[in-house]
């Protein structure tokens, strides 16, 4: 990165109940030297269980997190807004100033986990989907810049 102010980065999702909510975790805990992360719905859902049980699994803990609007945070310019779930890359708000809208889609591991029998099966549809978002989280900022 060739500035040092840290990029402001958005994860939108439907509910900000889980994938944006463990986009939200990694990008504290694994790039929090350079980018501000926050995470928003075009609802609010309250977080969900198992995506605070398996990010706590791998050393995050979101359980402090609280499901937020996005319509409360269009006041803060970002830099991104990267949207995590189809309905949210279709609704999107429009961003006033710079922010540019970028969509990385992650399956949504309540949908997958309904189609599984047994606790550990579910909680392995969480964890597959915690791992697809820490391996994008962890080539942030520098991946936007080229979406």
């Amino acid at each position: 990165m060739t500035d040092n102010k840290k990029k402001k980065i958005l994860f939108l999702c439907t509910g900000n109940s889980c994938r944006s909510q463990m986009a939200e975790g990694w990008a504290k805990h694994l790039k929090g030297d350079v980018v501000e992360s926050y995470s928003a719905g075009i609802e609010t859902h309250g977080l969900n269980p198992n995506a605070v049980k398996v990010m706590a699994e791998a050393g995050v803990d979101i359980s402090g997190h609280k499901s937020e609007n996005v319509n409360d945070l269009l006041h803060i310019q970002f830099d991104y807004v990267v949207t995590v779930c189809g309905h949210a890359n279709e609704n999107c708000p429009f961003f006033p100033g710079k922010a540019k809208v970028v969509h990385v889609g992650f399956d949504d591991p309540p949908a997958l986990a309904k189609a599984v029998e047994g606790e550990e099966e579910k909680l392995n549809c969480y964890r597959r989907v915690r791992d697809e978002i820490r391996a994008f989280v962890e080539t942030l900022p520098e991946v936007l810049i080229n979406l």
